[in-house]
């Protein structure tokens, strides 16, 4: 099990991520199977869960979980506060904010409190992150999206955060600033099956990356790659991701108790890509449009504001 470490805690590189429970979309199971399911990943070495105060019942759901959790193995909750318009950030409100994830998941710590702040244009969220930075009850503070000028003016503001979870991990400008900073290990966040329910947002950026025939060929060479090291594209993608030096985990969503990928997740581990396979990535990608992509959208979160 490859692990780093946040503060004081060491976790695994991959993360369950929860978001699916946001939506019966995703599908839908009773639960005492997503009970189930939560020892199984546990038991697995999969101890650290991602989640989100709009994800649904995700944090009731692992709050039950590890409230009733007997074993010897330490979880870890990563969840996030996440603003999605204009409300005054006063010290009260990102308390009671706090408050609420805190009886969600039944505990008087938050082992890692991700921030998304919805418009730059309203510089509230430096004023904030100091305020939850100052809360005892947050063991560690990340950012959620944040794009690189904003990361390095949170930086320049004191701000002593320990994660950025991206949904890109190229974002050049975001990379080149994680090294230099050293404590911030970016998370990134992956679908487990690739292009699931949200078809019309991937497909557009399908779309703007280099369109439908590209990307098939850049699954085939992928294909190819999975066959040679006997796993599946999946496991793939997520070890060409967990091999860039500045990406501390990736989040790989579950359908908890819809469907398993235990064992598919445990194959990311104890390999890397060779330089070969590195190469024809690479090969298919410089094919691409990807610098124009992030010129056009931003480095990081553009999409979600």
């Amino acid at each position: 099990m490859e692990t780093f470490t946040i503060g004081e805690d060491k976790v695994p590189r991959l993360f369950v991520g929860l978001w699916q429970l946001s939506s019966p979309a995703w599908g839908s199971a009773p639960r005492s199977k997503i009970m189930a399911e939560f020892q199984k990943y546990v038991d697995a070495g999969f101890t650290a869960f991602d989640m989100a105060d709009h994800y649904g019942d995700a944090e009731l759901l692992f709050g039950r979980f590890k409230s009733s959790y007997t074993g010897s193995k330490t979880i870890f909750c990563s969840t996030k506060y996440c603003v999605f318009e204009s409300t005054p950030q006063t010290e009260q409100a990102l308390r009671e904010a706090i408050s609420r994830r805190l009886s969600n998941i039944k505990s008087d710590k938050i082992d890692l409190l991700q921030y998304h702040w919805h418009d730059y244009g309203d510089p509230q969220y430096i004023p904030a992150l100091r305020i939850m930075q100052a809360d005892p009850r947050v063991s560690n503070l990340g950012l959620c999206n944040f794009d690189t000028k904003r990361m390095k003016e949170a930086i320049d503001a004191g701000i002593n955060f320990a994660t950025n979870q991206v949904q890109r991990p190229t974002s050049f400008s975001v990379a080149a600033s994680c090294p230099r900073n050293g404590s911030v290990n970016p998370l990134l966040k992956l679908s487990a099956k690739g292009m699931t329910p949200s078809l019309r947002k991937y497909l557009e950026m399908i779309t703007i990356w280099g369109g439908w025939p590209l990307f098939q060929t850049l699954l085939n060479t992928l294909s190819a790659i999975a066959a040679k090291h006997s796993v599946s594209i999946t496991t793939v993608a997520v070890r060409w991701v967990l091999d860039f030096p500045y990406v501390g985990a990736v989040l790989v969503g579950a359908r908890m108790g819809v469907s398993e990928h235990i064992e598919a997740n445990l194959a990311v581990y104890g390999w890397s890509l060779d330089d070969e396979d590195q190469g024809k990535i690479e090969e298919i990608l410089k094919m691409s449009r990807r610098d124009d992509v992030f010129t056009d959208m931003g480095d990081c979160g553009s999409e979600y504001r």
